[in-house]
Protein backbone atom coordinates (compact mmCIF):
# COMPACT_ATOMS: atom_id res chain seq x y z
CA UNK A 1 0.00 0.00 0.00
CA UNK A 2 1.76 3.34 -1.21
CA UNK A 3 1.81 5.42 1.86
CA UNK A 4 2.74 8.60 -0.15
CA UNK A 5 -1.53 9.58 -0.79
CA UNK A 6 -1.90 13.22 -0.15
CA UNK A 7 -4.84 14.47 1.67
CA UNK A 8 -7.31 16.40 -0.09
CA UNK A 9 -7.12 20.43 0.33
CA UNK A 10 -10.41 22.08 1.83
CA UNK A 11 -12.39 24.29 -0.63
CA UNK A 12 -11.74 28.03 -0.21
CA UNK A 13 -14.53 30.88 -0.49
CA UNK A 14 -14.38 32.75 -3.30
CA UNK A 15 -14.44 36.20 -3.33
CA UNK A 16 -17.72 36.46 -4.95
CA UNK A 17 -19.38 34.23 -2.15
CA UNK A 18 -17.78 37.01 0.45
CA UNK A 19 -19.20 39.92 -1.29
CA UNK A 20 -22.64 37.88 -1.50
CA UNK A 21 -22.80 37.57 2.08
CA UNK A 22 -21.64 41.15 2.89
CA UNK A 23 -24.52 42.62 1.06
CA UNK A 24 -26.69 40.32 3.04
CA UNK A 25 -25.10 41.75 6.03
CA UNK A 26 -25.62 45.26 4.94
CA UNK A 27 -29.06 44.39 3.83
CA UNK A 28 -29.76 43.05 7.53
CA UNK A 29 -28.57 45.97 9.13
CA UNK A 30 -30.94 48.37 6.51
CA UNK A 31 -33.79 46.31 7.28
CA UNK A 32 -33.13 46.84 10.88
CA UNK A 33 -32.84 50.60 10.69
CA UNK A 34 -35.90 50.62 9.16
CA UNK A 35 -38.13 48.76 11.27
CA UNK A 36 -36.32 50.74 14.18
CA UNK A 37 -37.61 53.72 12.83
CA UNK A 38 -41.24 52.55 12.12
CA UNK A 39 -41.56 51.71 15.48
CA UNK A 40 -39.97 54.73 17.00
CA UNK A 41 -42.77 56.44 14.44
CA UNK A 42 -45.53 53.97 16.09
CA UNK A 43 -44.71 54.85 19.29
CA UNK A 44 -44.68 58.59 18.65
CA UNK A 45 -47.69 58.44 16.24
CA UNK A 46 -49.53 56.11 19.10
CA UNK A 47 -48.82 58.80 21.81
CA UNK A 48 -50.29 61.37 19.79
CA UNK A 49 -53.42 59.40 18.54
CA UNK A 50 -53.86 58.87 22.51
CA UNK A 51 -53.76 62.62 23.00
CA UNK A 52 -56.66 63.77 20.69
CA UNK A 53 -58.32 60.44 21.79
CA UNK A 54 -58.27 62.63 25.81
CA UNK A 55 -59.17 65.48 23.62
CA UNK A 56 -62.29 64.28 22.11
CA UNK A 57 -63.43 62.36 25.53
CA UNK A 58 -63.50 65.47 27.06
CA UNK A 59 -65.23 67.40 24.57
CA UNK A 60 -67.92 64.94 24.07
CA UNK A 61 -68.07 65.25 27.82
CA UNK A 62 -69.20 68.85 27.45
CA UNK A 63 -71.21 68.08 24.71
CA UNK A 64 -72.92 65.88 26.41
CA UNK A 65 -73.56 67.49 29.39
CA UNK A 66 -74.95 70.50 27.80
CA UNK A 67 -77.47 68.25 25.77
CA UNK A 68 -78.73 66.84 28.86
CA UNK A 69 -78.53 70.51 30.64
CA UNK A 70 -80.74 71.76 27.58
CA UNK A 71 -83.17 68.24 27.82
CA UNK A 72 -83.91 69.36 31.36
CA UNK A 73 -84.41 73.27 30.58
CA UNK A 74 -86.82 72.07 28.03
CA UNK A 75 -88.79 69.24 30.30
CA UNK A 76 -89.12 71.95 32.76
CA UNK A 77 -90.57 74.52 30.02
CA UNK A 78 -92.87 71.42 28.81
CA UNK A 79 -93.57 71.49 32.75
CA UNK A 80 -94.09 75.15 33.10
CA UNK A 81 -97.32 75.43 30.88
CA UNK A 82 -99.28 72.52 32.61
CA UNK A 83 -102.19 73.85 34.68
CA UNK A 84 -102.08 74.45 38.06
CA UNK A 85 -103.83 71.94 40.31
CA UNK A 86 -107.35 72.89 41.02
CA UNK A 87 -109.28 72.81 44.66
CA UNK A 88 -112.26 75.19 43.26
CA UNK A 89 -115.03 73.78 41.38
CA UNK A 90 -114.45 71.73 39.17
CA UNK A 91 -111.20 70.34 41.47
CA UNK A 92 -108.72 68.90 39.42
CA UNK A 93 -105.45 67.02 39.68
CA UNK A 94 -103.15 65.38 37.77
CA UNK A 95 -99.78 63.30 36.66
CA UNK A 96 -97.51 63.62 33.85
CA UNK A 97 -94.58 61.19 34.10
CA UNK A 98 -93.00 61.24 30.47
CA UNK A 99 -90.89 57.68 29.32
CA UNK A 100 -87.89 59.97 28.10
CA UNK A 101 -86.45 63.15 29.23
CA UNK A 102 -89.09 64.70 26.83
CA UNK A 103 -92.64 63.13 25.62
CA UNK A 104 -95.22 64.26 23.34
CA UNK A 105 -98.43 64.37 26.32
CA UNK A 106 -99.71 67.67 27.22
CA UNK A 107 -103.05 69.19 28.71
CA UNK A 108 -104.60 71.79 30.05
CA UNK A 109 -108.37 73.44 31.52
CA UNK A 110 -109.26 77.01 31.56
CA UNK A 111 -112.29 78.59 31.27
CA UNK A 112 -113.63 79.58 28.00
CA UNK A 113 -116.06 82.13 29.73
CA UNK A 114 -117.86 82.47 33.20
CA UNK A 115 -120.41 79.07 31.79
CA UNK A 116 -117.68 77.24 30.09
CA UNK A 117 -114.88 75.16 31.05
CA UNK A 118 -112.46 73.58 28.25
CA UNK A 119 -110.31 70.14 28.74
CA UNK A 120 -108.12 68.69 26.82
CA UNK A 121 -105.19 66.63 26.39
CA UNK A 122 -103.27 65.56 23.53
CA UNK A 123 -100.86 62.82 22.72
CA UNK A 124 -98.33 63.69 19.65
CA UNK A 125 -96.64 60.11 18.02
CA UNK A 126 -93.45 59.67 19.21
CA UNK A 127 -90.85 61.12 21.87
CA UNK A 128 -88.34 63.45 21.76
CA UNK A 129 -87.66 67.09 20.71
CA UNK A 130 -89.89 66.74 17.73
CA UNK A 131 -92.59 65.41 19.41
CA UNK A 132 -92.78 67.99 22.56
CA UNK A 133 -92.35 70.72 20.19
CA UNK A 134 -95.48 69.84 18.37
CA UNK A 135 -97.38 69.51 21.84
CA UNK A 136 -96.21 72.94 22.96
CA UNK A 137 -97.47 74.51 20.13
CA UNK A 138 -100.86 72.50 20.24
CA UNK A 139 -101.42 73.30 23.57
CA UNK A 140 -100.72 77.18 23.58
CA UNK A 141 -103.18 77.04 20.76
CA UNK A 142 -105.67 75.83 22.78
CA UNK A 143 -104.80 77.67 26.38
CA UNK A 144 -104.70 80.77 24.01
CA UNK A 145 -108.02 80.21 21.98
CA UNK A 146 -105.94 81.19 19.14
CA UNK A 147 -107.26 78.49 16.73
CA UNK A 148 -108.70 80.74 13.19
CA UNK A 149 -112.85 80.75 13.18
CA UNK A 150 -112.98 77.93 15.72
CA UNK A 151 -116.06 77.94 18.37
CA UNK A 152 -114.04 76.48 20.99
CA UNK A 153 -117.23 75.59 23.01
CA UNK A 154 -118.16 72.73 20.39
CA UNK A 155 -115.58 70.08 20.25
CA UNK A 156 -116.06 68.62 17.24
CA UNK A 157 -115.34 71.76 15.84
CA UNK A 158 -111.99 72.49 17.64
CA UNK A 159 -111.37 69.26 16.10
CA UNK A 160 -111.91 70.23 12.76
CA UNK A 161 -109.76 73.50 12.75
CA UNK A 162 -107.15 71.91 14.81
CA UNK A 163 -107.03 68.88 11.99
CA UNK A 164 -106.05 71.59 9.38
CA UNK A 165 -104.11 73.75 11.21
CA UNK A 166 -101.60 70.81 12.24
CA UNK A 167 -101.26 68.93 8.94
CA UNK A 168 -99.14 66.08 9.45
CA UNK A 169 -96.66 67.03 5.95
CA UNK A 170 -96.15 70.05 7.47
CA UNK A 171 -94.82 68.78 10.87
CA UNK A 172 -92.46 66.38 9.89
CA UNK A 173 -95.01 63.53 9.08
CA UNK A 174 -96.30 64.14 12.91
CA UNK A 175 -100.06 63.63 13.49
CA UNK A 176 -101.42 63.47 17.02
CA UNK A 177 -104.59 62.39 19.13
CA UNK A 178 -106.90 64.07 21.04
CA UNK A 179 -109.36 64.70 23.61
CA UNK A 180 -111.29 67.40 23.95
CA UNK A 181 -114.28 68.69 26.14
CA UNK A 182 -116.02 71.42 27.71
CA UNK A 183 -118.05 71.38 30.55
CA UNK A 184 -121.59 73.87 30.90
CA UNK A 185 -121.83 74.70 34.63
CA UNK A 186 -125.22 76.19 33.91
CA UNK A 187 -126.67 73.09 32.69
CA UNK A 188 -124.13 70.55 33.86
CA UNK A 189 -123.38 69.07 30.49
CA UNK A 190 -120.49 68.05 29.11
CA UNK A 191 -119.83 68.01 25.57
CA UNK A 192 -116.67 66.45 24.27
CA UNK A 193 -114.96 64.74 20.87
CA UNK A 194 -111.82 62.70 20.43
CA UNK A 195 -109.33 61.94 17.22
CA UNK A 196 -108.10 58.87 17.85
CA UNK A 197 -107.60 58.83 21.42
CA UNK A 198 -109.07 56.50 24.38
CA UNK A 199 -112.19 57.77 26.16
CA UNK A 200 -112.31 59.24 28.85
CA UNK A 201 -113.64 57.22 31.88
CA UNK A 202 -116.46 58.74 34.25
CA UNK A 203 -117.06 57.40 37.68
CA UNK A 204 -120.36 57.83 38.56
CA UNK A 205 -121.74 57.49 42.23
CA UNK A 206 -124.10 54.48 43.14
CA UNK A 207 -124.74 52.54 46.19
CA UNK A 208 -122.99 49.63 44.34
CA UNK A 209 -119.97 51.42 43.96
CA UNK A 210 -119.28 53.54 41.22
CA UNK A 211 -120.24 52.64 37.62
CA UNK A 212 -118.00 53.37 34.99
CA UNK A 213 -119.13 55.30 32.01
CA UNK A 214 -116.93 55.37 28.75
CA UNK A 215 -116.92 59.45 27.02
CA UNK A 216 -115.33 59.33 23.69
CA UNK A 217 -115.99 59.49 20.15
CA UNK A 218 -114.33 56.12 18.34
CA UNK A 219 -115.21 56.76 14.92
CA UNK A 220 -112.62 60.03 15.35
CA UNK A 221 -109.65 60.05 13.13
CA UNK A 222 -105.85 60.99 14.20
CA UNK A 223 -105.37 64.58 13.97
CA UNK A 224 -103.48 66.05 11.10
CA UNK A 225 -103.41 62.67 8.84
CA UNK A 226 -106.00 63.83 6.38
CA UNK A 227 -107.41 67.34 5.35
CA UNK A 228 -110.92 68.19 5.64
CA UNK A 229 -112.38 65.52 7.85
CA UNK A 230 -115.30 66.09 10.30
CA UNK A 231 -115.84 65.40 13.34
CA UNK A 232 -118.63 63.77 15.78
CA UNK A 233 -119.51 65.34 18.97
CA UNK A 234 -121.32 63.87 22.10
CA UNK A 235 -122.84 65.46 25.21
CA UNK A 236 -123.43 63.45 28.91
CA UNK A 237 -125.24 64.89 31.47
CA UNK A 238 -122.63 65.25 34.72
CA UNK A 239 -124.48 65.13 38.21
CA UNK A 240 -122.87 66.35 41.86
CA UNK A 241 -119.97 63.37 42.85
CA UNK A 242 -119.26 62.57 39.28
CA UNK A 243 -115.28 61.92 38.44
CA UNK A 244 -113.94 62.15 35.23
CA UNK A 245 -110.84 60.59 34.17
CA UNK A 246 -109.05 62.16 31.36
CA UNK A 247 -106.24 59.61 30.19
CA UNK A 248 -103.42 58.57 27.51
CA UNK A 249 -102.97 55.43 26.23
CA UNK A 250 -99.80 55.06 28.26
CA UNK A 251 -102.09 54.85 31.11
CA UNK A 252 -103.34 51.52 30.70
CA UNK A 253 -101.18 50.00 27.22
CA UNK A 254 -98.38 48.17 29.11
CA UNK A 255 -97.79 44.27 29.79
CA UNK A 256 -98.99 42.16 32.74
CA UNK A 257 -97.03 40.04 34.78
CA UNK A 258 -98.79 37.41 32.27
CA UNK A 259 -97.44 39.25 29.32
CA UNK A 260 -100.85 40.25 28.62
CA UNK A 261 -101.35 43.90 27.56
CA UNK A 262 -103.82 46.12 29.71
CA UNK A 263 -106.80 47.01 28.67
CA UNK A 264 -109.01 50.29 29.01
CA UNK A 265 -111.51 48.29 31.30
CA UNK A 266 -108.90 47.36 33.38
CA UNK A 267 -107.59 50.39 33.92
CA UNK A 268 -111.37 51.50 34.72
CA UNK A 269 -111.75 48.73 37.23
CA UNK A 270 -108.27 49.72 39.15
CA UNK A 271 -109.70 54.00 39.08
CA UNK A 272 -112.86 52.47 40.58
CA UNK A 273 -111.38 50.72 43.77
CA UNK A 274 -108.26 53.32 43.88
CA UNK A 275 -108.76 55.36 47.66
CA UNK A 276 -106.81 58.79 46.86
CA UNK A 277 -105.81 60.39 44.23
CA UNK A 278 -106.49 58.17 41.08
CA UNK A 279 -103.74 59.11 38.95
CA UNK A 280 -101.06 58.29 41.60
CA UNK A 281 -102.61 55.06 42.52
CA UNK A 282 -103.02 54.01 38.66
CA UNK A 283 -99.00 55.07 38.52
CA UNK A 284 -98.04 53.13 41.31
CA UNK A 285 -100.09 50.04 39.75
CA UNK A 286 -98.86 50.12 36.31
CA UNK A 287 -95.21 51.17 38.07
CA UNK A 288 -95.45 47.28 39.87
CA UNK A 289 -95.38 45.50 36.76
CA UNK A 290 -92.47 47.40 35.09
CA UNK A 291 -90.33 47.07 37.66
CA UNK A 292 -87.43 49.85 38.23
CA UNK A 293 -87.61 50.41 34.53
CA UNK A 294 -89.66 53.68 33.06
CA UNK A 295 -92.73 52.78 31.41
CA UNK A 296 -92.75 51.93 27.64
CA UNK A 297 -95.18 55.19 26.90
CA UNK A 298 -95.67 58.89 28.69
CA UNK A 299 -98.36 58.56 31.69
CA UNK A 300 -100.64 61.59 31.07
CA UNK A 301 -104.21 61.64 33.55
CA UNK A 302 -106.58 64.24 34.48
CA UNK A 303 -108.70 63.59 37.49
CA UNK A 304 -112.06 66.28 37.68
CA UNK A 305 -114.65 66.21 40.54
CA UNK A 306 -117.80 67.64 39.61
Amino acid sequence: MNSDSKTAPMPQASDDDASKLRRELEDLKAEHADLKLLYEATIEHGEAVEDQLAEYNILLTKTQERLEAELRDAGNYVHSILPEKRVSFPQADWLLIPSTELGGDSFGYHDLDEDHFAIYLIDVCGHGVGAALLSVAIINVLRANALADADFRTPSDVLEKLNNAFPMERQNNMFFTIWYGVYQRSTGQLSFASGGHPAAVLLRPSADGPEIVSLGTPDGMVIGALPDMPYDGDSFQLRSGDRLLVISDGTYEIEDDKGATLTWNQLAEKAKSATGPIPQAVYDWLAAFNGTAPLPDDFSMMEFTF
